[in-house]
Parts: C-alpha cells; structure tokens; sequence
C-alpha cells in the first residue's frame, strides 16, 4: 500500500512521520499550508525520517461570523483533534508536525498531540500583512471591516468607503493580523514548549516560516530519537507560562476555553481559577489590536515574542526549566534573545505596563455563578451598572444593533449561545464590532454565554456558566433588570431579589433543541461546560 505513494524499500525502516496538514482554500488562513506542509516534509525526510502528508478540515470564522454557520466553529477544534488522532493512531505514525493557521486547528492539534502522546512539534502557518488603501495610513484588518459595518449603519461611511475597505482588508495568506486567537494561540504554544522559538512570530509569506517547517520536520525525528513526549513538555508549570504569555500580550479570551481544553487532555489540572492566580502577578505589556494600536508583523519586524519572553524570565515570571521540543529547557532557549530594539513602542517595560493586572479577568456572581471571562483592558473602566436589553439569539440582538436601537447605558444580553444551546458557542465578533462601529464602546456593555473574537473589543463578559440552556441564571434576566460588572470586585451580579429569581427559575423551561441529527446534535449531547473548556470527554459512560 505504500509503495505507489513514493515508499522505497530503504523507507521501511526509517520513522514514519506524519505531516498533519491544515490546508484549505476556505480562508486566507490556511490557503498556504499545502506549501508549508511540503517544507516539513523536505525536513523530515532529510533528518532520517520518512514522512506521509495527510488532511484534516478547517472553517473560517470570519466567513462564517454571524450566521447559523458560525456554530460549527467550536465544533471544529472537536472534529480536528479526533481526526488527526485517527489518521496518526491508525496508520502507526511514530511522530508528526501538525501546521495550523487559523485559531481553532491550533488548540484541535495540540489536543490531538496530548492524546496519543508521540513525538510531535506545533508549527503556525504565521500571520497575514496588514491591508492598505491608497492614501489612507491606517493598517487594516478583519476587525477594521467588522467595525465599518457598524460605522456604515451609523451613516458614518458611505457604501463606497465601506467597499474600500472590506475588499483591501485582507492582502494575502495568514490568520488575522492582530492579536486576536490566532496568534494568541501561536504565542501561547511557543510559551507551552510544543513549538520551535520564534515559530509563532513570523509572516505567513516569508523564508522564515519555510525554514521553521523544515526544522520541525527534523525536531520531530530528535524527539523520537530522545524519547521526548508531549506529556512531558505539556505540564502545568508549561501551562502557567502559556497564560503568563497571553497575558502579557493582552491575548483573547478564548485562549482560556482552548487552554482549559488541552489541560484536560494532558490531564493537569487547569482551573478558570488559575487564569485569576496568574493574573494577579503578571501585566499586560503589548500594544497590539484590538484593544491597542499595532499589528502582529510589527511585532514580527521587531523580534517577535522572545524578547517579551526573556523578559519575563528574568523577572520570575515564567519557569525557565520546562522542557520544549528543542529537548532543551525554556530557559536554555532564551539564553542568547537579544532585547527589542530602543524605542519601540509595540511592547512597554515592566516598569510601565499598559495595565499592571492580566486584562482576562473571572468574574463570579449571581448571574455567572462557575464563572465568566471579561476582557477588561482598563480603556472601557473598571464598573459598568446598566439596564439588560435582552435577546435570545446573535441574530436578534444584529437586528436592534444596527437599527440603532440599542442605547448608552444599556448591557446587552444574548444567551442561548453557549456550547450546548447555540449548540457550538458562536463568536460575538458582529455585535460587539457594530457597537464599538457605532461610536457606543465605551458606554454599553455586552454579556453572553457564547464567547468573543479575539477582535472583540470593548466592555464585554462572555463564557457566562452555566448557560441558558441548562436553566443558568442568565436564562432568567428580563429586558430593564439591572446588572452590574464589577472588575475590580471581580463580580457580575443581577440586582434582582433572590426572591423573584427563585420565581423566575420555577417558572423557566428548557427550550427545544435545534438540532437533533448531526455533528451539532452530537456535540451538544456530549460537551460540557465552558468553564471546563467545552470537552467533549469528560465523564464519558463507558
């Protein structure tokens, strides 16, 4: 069987390697993996090793943001990590380099890796170059097209300005420019030790990433060699770095879900918790998108993350002696990273971070009692009391967004979007863009218990547990109740009396399932809690 696929009979003794490859011409993304995965290959096979390619899906939340497709999303990390599991577990693979470009392929490999624990090595397809327009000196990228939808319902831009910048927005290949989950997600596997030094700060276009892919093809082999495992790099100390760096980056918060995620599968023990420990200690040190003002190539152009890395060892803040894939210690690979060049201005001194506490912050209360995650970079302040404006569905809420119906002071809440209700937890990148398109901000908050874009900006809480559709107390607010989001209090309560919501709660039921066939029935029977992560095998009845 393998013969006519190019084996020669010297090949049978050589490690077999797989390329897990992300391609696809679904999104800008992954449109240059099948090239990238060529490179791993030529690595691979010039180590020692024999390598086979093979293919795993992707989907485009950026295509599909808003719509009913958007709930397949989650979804996919789920559908990814079982299908590189099978082709690897079953063709006998004693390794692999898993390339991903879009955010939840990442996480889906990583989660792959840490069940069938072979030598493996994490390589990011790399982030795109900013959109330009002829005279215009901004840096454009999906979020800009996002926030011109909103700006164009407020009659800010016209069709012709709007058109000009969702079709240059996006110039070429690469996951989204800013620090939104892609390359949160990149950075946070560098820190974790599953991806080579500087993988997750290159352009997607670039001699660099192709060079990156040969290596990993040939670490790959080092690591059979060495015996190293990924259960022996992916521990909670490594887990702890990876949120220390996310942090610092002002990361998405969906890099709490996908970490949750790929603890479980390495069975350490991660906690939302965890993220509010670690944040006590650690600032936010990055001026990047969407909260800040620069792009993950200037970052790129500057050095990437090392240095931020070093820094942040030198000050006690990550552990120098978890293991990589390189086979040796964080430490050891940081040991010659030079500093960012004077007077940069992308990341700022520990002496003067941007915000001396993580901007991902838990929040508990009544309305979230397992809690919610809020993106809090201290522009939108620190308490927001405001009136619920409720809707059950992304789509309802659009409908009032953009018909200017939705007003300073108001906290919109949309439920019924959480892993098991929506099923899939959508993205909120539509509303909380048009909010913020609209010039609203700063004076109206949003919450749900689906979650946010890496792009979303703004006063937001999402992951809100339990959700509506298991009868969470978010299931109970009504349109004028009064809510108050707390960050220093770390608190997000429903000023109703215990009461009316013990009424309220005897009085709900459990709404129909949307599906009832297929990978979303499948998955909503099966996932869990977004403060678990959204795993899809956890407690399984066997």
């Amino acid at each position: 069987m393998l013969y006519p696929v190019g084996f020669k009979t010297s090949d049978f003794s050589k490690p077999m390697v797989g390329i897990a490859s992300t391609w696809s011409m679904v999104t800008p993304c992954n449109m240059h993996i099948d090239q990238l995965a060529r490179e791993a290959e030529a690595g691979a096979n010039a180590a020692g090793g024999k390598a086979i390619i093979f293919d795993t899906i992707t989907i485009s939340d950026g295509i599909s943001m808003g719509t009913e497709g958007m709930k397949y999303s989650l979804v996919s990390r789920e559908v990814i990590a079982d299908s590189i599991e099978t082709v690897v577990g079953c063709e006998g693979m004693d390794g692999f380099v898993a390339i991903g470009g879009c955010d939840k392929n990442m996480p889906g490999a990583l989660i792959a890796m840490a069940r069938l624990n072979r030598p493996a090595v994490f390589v990011y397809g790399g982030t795109i170059l900013p959109g330009c327009i002829t005279g215009d000196p901004r840096n454009l990228d999906i979020v800009s097209v996002f926030e011109a939808v909103g700006a164009h319902a407020k009659k800010r831009i016209d069709d012709k300005q709007l058109l000009a910048i969702e079709s240059c927005a996006i110039p070429g290949a690469g996951a989204c420019g800013g620090m939104y989950t892609a390359n949160t997600m990149a950075s946070a596997i560098e820190a974790l030790g599953m991806s080579l030094p500087n993988s997750s700060a290159q352009n997607a276009i670039s001699e660099a990433k192709k060079e990156d892919c040969r290596r990993a093809g040939a670490a790959v082999l080092e690591m059979v060699k060495q015996g190293l495992r990924p259960l022996d790099i992916m521990t909670k100390k490594a887990f702890e770095n990876a949120i220390t760096v996310v942090i610092a980056l002002g990361g998405s918060t969906n890099a709490v879900l996908h970490l949750l995620a790929m603890a479980h599968a390495c069975n350490v023990r991660l906690a939302l918790d965890d993220f509010s420990r670690i944040g006590k200690r650690v600032p936010v040190l990055a001026d990047l998108k969407p909260s800040g003002k620069h792009l993950m190539s200037e970052l790129v152009a500057i050095g990437g993350i090392r240095p931020l890395m070093k820094m942040l060892l030198e000050a006690g803040l990550l552990h120098g002696g978890c293991l990589t894939v390189t086979g040796q210690s964080m430490a050891e690979t940081l040991a010659k990273v030079q500093p960012y060049p004077p007077g940069q201005t992308i990341i700022a001194p520990l002496s003067q971070p941007l915000k001396k506490e993580s901007h991902l912050v838990i929040l508990y209360g009544n309305l979230a009692p397992e809690g919610a995650v809020a993106k809090i970079t201290g522009q939108e302040g620190l308490l927001f009391k405001g009136r619920a404006r409720v809707f059950n569905s992304e789509e309802q809420a659009m409908k009032t967004i953009l018909a200017g119906g939705i007003v300073k002071g108001d906290v919109v809440v949309i439920r019924y979007e959480g892993p098991k209700g929506g099923p899939g937890m959508r993205e909120m990148l539509s509303p909380t863009s048009a909010i913020m398109g609209e010039g609203l901000g700063k004076d109206v908050a949003l919450i749900t218990d689906g979650r946010f874009s890496g792009g979303s900006h703004g006063f937001v809480v999402g992951h809100i547990t339990p959700e509506a559709y298991v009868g969470g107390p978010i299931a109970l607010v009504k349109n004028g109740d009064l809510i108050t989001i707390d960050a220093k209090k770390r608190q997000i309560n429903l000023e109703v009396p215990r009461a009316d919501l013990k009424r309220r709660q005897k009085a709900w039921k459990a709404p129909k399932p949307s599906y009832t066939r297929g990978v979303l029935a499948k998955y909503a029977s099966a996932v869990t809690s977004a403060s678990l992560g959204a795993v899809t095998d956890l407690d399984l009845k066997l």
